[in-house]
């Protein structure tokens, strides 16, 4: 059921939206190029006829033509963001009355770190000012949308968060394959997004609505909160020279029909949709009720591209990213020696983490600037969910902050003051979170008294409102070598937390062995007793075999390993790994480029030029790795930020090796020459910059002409550069005929070239239509046209 509050109504039913602005602005006459938002001040009276159109085909909610009113999109625009937002809500609220006006929020248009230049708080920023207009101008819901970064969804929720108090809804955008452009699937989209205190969640624009189907089904299963559907009219077709889709209104609202039965309430159109189609809807959900929803409850983690949940098989997390009692480390991050943190983490995913630990509490660092750069470098090498671990709250809360996912926090106890300040932070960011079993006086000797430390911690939480689901108690491991009697009581600490609370556990396993000898017999002894007593998540060296093989036989042993599949993969031809001391032996420059160390990858590459020649480099590691790098990405092993940080580490090495043929030669490295272009009237230029970044270290020289581009502007830089490969990029389903237009002047101007086009809104029909030679679904596609092209096979 809906159950949204805003000033003017509470809804406790179905929720309809209205369809796509764009589409009905070129049907008023919106020209290629044209700004749809310059509509609200040009045309006022346009945008109001569209929106009393919807409002009479039975929308309960009309969005304002803001979509693109950021500072960014709006820098080359006479008009300002104020004037756009206050023109559009003005229009909106007028034809409204005492009905609905959504803020449509739309995406920046810039990559954020560490993939691109744009900063968490500058993406916070212009989200800002939108919404405090916005808000300031009579809206009633925020409607954050056709979000493909949930790190930048994240930065837009907050703004909406702290900026204003209306209800928020956010959806996201997602690929045939079922993620995002940076690799978010959709249970890791409900569990960072509802976690930050949406009021629903959704997918939107990209697909249509049976290619949605899938995505729905997943977000269904686990959104506590309502769930929004708005698909586009099907798929892209060039009909007379126009763009038109190909699902029809009353196909459209059987799919509605289909969904509603699912569980979804909130509903609406994209690109494609128009009138007949909302009308369509309204008609079917004349005859429905909300559908009740059992929605399955879980404690999860997640990082930007991947959610783990506590309770499916024991989830380890890895302790090796944490100073204590280790000498390397603290050198490492007093030195700023990223790459040996990096690599640690590389090593404990590698060896099987789930989880990976961050602590870098030194007291000759500042703590707090430190752990964002960790935080932010991390996430771009490995995409294990984290533990963000001190014991300063503005340590904690400035990590969250940035975090790009749901994070754990490690921890809170049970005094007063430390709960009073870590469980705020905990709610606000919407993550999980660690509480020890100690209070004001110390560990409880007996088990009984760390569960009522427990059931504090978890009735405490609950008042902040924190979901048990989202805490994990800690029943702490004490030493055997000081407290030998009271080792026993930690076991059955955990037995009695399980029991009485139902929430997951958590140990620092490798306390036991403090201070005896052969440490690794009493830790993977102390181990199994703990997870028999119902132990999830243990912390641990996962670099250690002997912990690993006891994960490993309990969950045969005890019914979690299915058929004994994973412990038969992993010794059936076992072999030592190469692991050492926390370091992979024999690190060749094609293992560095695969785990995106850009550092180790240029001085490793000045090593190799000594024995080795330029061309060798590159063609033994350097594109041998990428394409390794490649295959994981279109097998959905890897996803764009490792994708980019692999791409950046051979940029490094291919700097050296350029600098270096340059000054023996005189010579540039190039395998060819491509013109890329976002087409004239789009503005996005992040799929295109993608692709730039790949074809340049794959060793191709790319003539970059930028976005809004016009068809001339291509036809001479073409003409002027003697250029036989270029590519064209558009997202928005408004410009694709610029994508025609632009291949029709260079096959009217008689020049020797081949096109490929990619984008948001294309398909392989749709670029046969328009006359492209190539269609590139992605950057790594991209690559393999250039390849082929070039004939560099």
């Amino acid at each position: 059921m809906v159950n949204i509050v805003c000033k003017k109504i509470n809804l406790n039913n179905f929720l309809l939206f209205d369809g796509a602005m764009g589409t009905m602005l070129q049907k008023y006459g919106l020209k290629r190029g044209e700004l749809p938002e310059s509509y609200n001040i040009l045309h006022p009276e346009i945008i109001e006829k569209i929106h009393s159109e919807y409002f009479e085909a039975g929308s309960d909610v009309i969005t304002t033509n803001t979509f693109g009113a950021n500072r960014y999109k709006l820098k080359n625009s006479q008009y300002t963001v104020s004037e756009i937002v206050v023109s559009a809500v003005k229009i909106a609220r007028k034809v409204a009355g005492n009905r609905l006006v959504a803020l449509d929020i739309g995406p920046i248009g810039q990559l954020m770190e560490p993939l691109g230049m744009l900063t968490f708080e500058d993406a916070y920023d212009t989200f800002s000012e939108q919404i405090k207009i916005g808000a300031r101008e009579g809206a009633d819901i925020i409607l954050i949308e056709t979000m493909t970064d949930i790190y930048e969804a994240k930065a837009a929720i907050l703004a909406a968060k702290e900026n204003s108090s209306l209800p928020i809804i956010c959806t996201m955008s997602y690929q045939s394959d079922g993620r995002t452009l940076t690799g978010t699937d959709p249970i890791t989209m409900v569990n960072v997004l509802q976690s930050l205190g949406v009021d629903a969640i959704g997918v939107n624009c990209s697909l249509g609505p049976n290619e949605m189907l899938p995505i729905v089904t997943e977000i269904i299963k686990y959104s506590k909160v309502p769930v929004m559907v708005q698909p586009n009219a099907g798929l892209p077709k060039l009909k007379n020279r126009q763009t038109v889709f190909n699902v029809e209104a009353h196909e459209f609202a059987e799919y509605a029909k289909l969904m509603v039965e699912m569980g979804v309430t909130i509903l609406g159109g994209c690109c494609g949709t128009t009138c007949e189609h909302i009308k369509a809807i309204n008609n079917v959900l004349k005859n429905l009720e909300p559908v009740h929803r059992n929605v399955q409850k879980i404690t999860a983690v997640s990082s930007s591209s991947l959610t783990i949940v506590l309770g499916e098989g024991i989830k380890i997390i890895g302790e090796r990213i944490n100073p204590t009692g280790k000498k390397k480390l603290k050198e490492a991050l007093k030195n700023n020696n990223l790459d040996y943190i990096l690599q640690e983490a590389i090593n404990q995913r590698d060896a099987g983490a789930d989880i990976l630990d961050v602590n870098v509490g030194l007291p000759e660092i500042d703590e707090r600037e430190v752990m964002i750069q960790v935080i932010k470098e991390l996430k771009s090498v490995v995409n294990l969910p984290l533990q963000i671990d001190s014991v300063r709250p503005d340590v904690i809360e400035a990590a969250v902050r940035i975090y790009n996912g749901k994070p754990l926090i490690n921890s809170v106890n049970g005094k007063d003051e430390v709960m009073n300040s870590i469980f705020p932070i905990v709610k606000k960011y919407g993550a999980c979170v660690i509480g020890l079993t100690l209070d004001d006086n110390g560990i409880p000797s007996k088990a009984e008294d760390r569960l009522k430390i427990a059931e504090k911690i978890v009735r405490r939480a609950e008042e902040y409102g924190i979901e048990r689901a989202d805490i994990i108690i800690d029943c702490l491991v004490l030493t055997a070598s000081a407290q030998q009697s009271e080792v026993k009581e930690t076991i059955r600490a955990v037995g009695l937390v399980k029991s009485t609370l139902g929430v997951k556990t958590t140990l620092g396993v490798s306390n036991v062995s403090f201070g005896l000898p052969q440490r690794e017999i009493l830790n993977r002894t102390f181990l199994a007793a703990a997870l028999t007593a119902g132990l999830d998540a243990p912390i641990l060296n996962p670099l250690s075999t002997e912990m690993i093989s006891t994960i490993n036989a309990f969950n045969v042993l005890w019914n979690k390993d299915i058929n004994s599949k994973k412990y038969i993969n992993a010794y059936s031809s076992f072999e030592e790994k190469t692991i050492t001391n926390g370091v992979h032996k024999n690190r060749d420059l094609d293992r560095i480029i695969i785990d995106g160390l850009k550092e180790e990858a240029k001085e490793l590459t000045l090593e190799l030029l000594k024995t080795m020649s330029a061309m060798e480099i590159v063609n033994k590691y350097l594109i041998p790795s990428l394409d390794i790098v490649g295959k994981k990405y279109e097998s959905g092993e890897i996803f764009l930020p490792q994708l980019l940080q692999s791409a950046e580490t051979v940029k490094k090495a291919f700097e050296v090796i350029k600098e270096s043929m340059l000054a023996s030669t005189g010579t540039k490295l190039s395998k060819g020459k491509i013109a890329l272009a976002t087409v004239k009237g789009d503005i996005h230029d992040i799929g295109k910059n993608i692709v730039k970044i790949l074809l340049e270290n794959y060793g191709f020289e790319v003539i970059d002409l930028g976005k809004d581009v016009h068809e001339n502007d291509v036809v001479n830089a073409v003409k002027s550069g003697n250029i036989k490969l270029v590519g064209l990029s558009a997202l928005m389903t408004t410009t694709v005929r610029s994508m025609e237009e632009t291949i029709k002047a260079l096959r009217e101007n008689n020049l020797d070239c081949t096109v490929m086009v990619g984008g948001a809104v294309l398909n392989e029909e749709y670029a046969k239509m328009i006359d492209a030679d190539y269609y590139a679904k992605d950057a790594t596609e991209s690559v393999k046209i250039a390849r082929k092209f070039f004939k560099c096979e």
